[in-house]
């Protein structure tokens, strides 16, 4: 009995690093909520000054709007700027994850915008740009498809 063999166009499909993805992600949303309790504490501290004491910024005003505005950049300048610097987030250094370009190289600064703009859609849609790597022929995101960027593993030191 002869064993099947495999064409040699065929090759293996690379992995989806969700999982991977998933706990950057969550290692991430800690240095991202003290960005976003520093950009509160700016704003209520301007706030405190031309009005009441205990008066509080009023749901979706102007104001507040300006706040999540705020700590959207906030966190797009952390993500963007520690992309551009090594290609990792502090979230992604456990687990050995980096942005390149898609053909290996440093991403630019517009690449990477757009990577984080695309991503948070994606996580606003329940991270189904995430999701969407288990089913793409060459395990791509939505935010890494858009960019032109992917993520790598790298190997243990």
């Amino acid at each position: 009995m002869s064993t099947p063999t495999v064409a040699a166009t065929d090759t293996p499909r690379p992995s989806a690093l969700l999982h991977w993805r998933l706990l950057a992600l969550v290692y991430d949303f800690f240095p991202a909520l003290a960005l976003w309790m520093l950009a509160g504490a700016l704003f209520t501290a301007g706030y405190a000054v031309g009005h009441a004491a205990r008066e509080n910024i009023a749901p979706f005003s102007a104001l507040q709007w300006a706040l999540w505005v705020c700590c959207w950049v906030v966190t797009g300048l952390y993500a963007t700027m520690s992309w551009r610097r090594g290609g990792q987030t502090l979230g992604m250094r456990p687990w050995r994850l980096q942005v390149v370009g898609a053909d290996g190289t440093v991403p630019t600064v517009r690449q990477l915008w757009i990577r984080y703009a695309v991503g948070t859609v994606s996580v606003l849609l329940g991270g189904l740009g995430f999701w969407w790597a288990l089913a793409d022929r060459e395990r791509l995101t939505w935010h890494d498809r858009a960019s032109g960027t992917r993520l790598r593993r790298n190997p243990k030191r």
